[in-house]
């Protein structure tokens, strides 16, 4: 597999599994579970841009012109980034022959990103301390990033089937 090969089955793999683990949230939206709002991605990824990290509460920071669609596109990007450090740790090989549980256990890695950089930064604290409900919401934190795990598996299979 060449380089551009390899690169554009990451992007694949990375935009297959973010759409797998949206389809997920937007199941648990239907039954009534709060999800992740994207435009306030998209406002602290604004404010990123302006030089101000942490927010006291991202709901009542400033509106970004654009912020929903920068929600959509950082949120992709990110799955995008991390299809590829599965790739870096299992080795190129594993976009030929991927397997599941090296999938799903860096899915379930990537849960650090929320409890500790975007949870905090946005306001809700460290592993959402600051919230109601600490333990649900990092429960399902775990659960929506198991989901993408499990997504990387399966578009890494439906990739792979295609090809041949």
């Amino acid at each position: 597999m060449s380089s551009l090969q390899e690169a554009s089955t990451i992007v694949l793999i990375g935009i297959g599994a973010t759409a797998f683990m949206d389809a997920w949230l937007s199941f648990l939206k239907l039954m009534g579970v709060p999800t992740l709002n994207l435009a306030m991605v998209g406002r602290w990824v604004g404010h990123l841009g302006r030089g101000r990290v942490a927010h006291a509460a991202i709901g009542k920071s400033a509106p970004i012109p654009g912020e929903l669609a920068w929600g959509w596109l950082t949120h992709y990007a990110v799955g995008v980034a991390f299809a590829g450090l599965l790739a870096k740790v299992q080795g190129a090989g594993w976009l030929q022959n991927p397997t599941v549980l090296p999938a799903v256990l860096v899915g379930m890695c990537t849960v650090v990103a929320p409890l500790f950089v975007m949870q905090p930064a946005m306001g809700a604290g460290f592993a959402a301390s600051r919230t109601p409900t600490p333990l649900k919401n990092c429960f399902r934190s775990l659960a929506n990033h198991t989901v993408f795990g499990l997504g990387l598996y399966l578009s890494a299979v439906a990739i792979e089937w295609a090809a041949q």
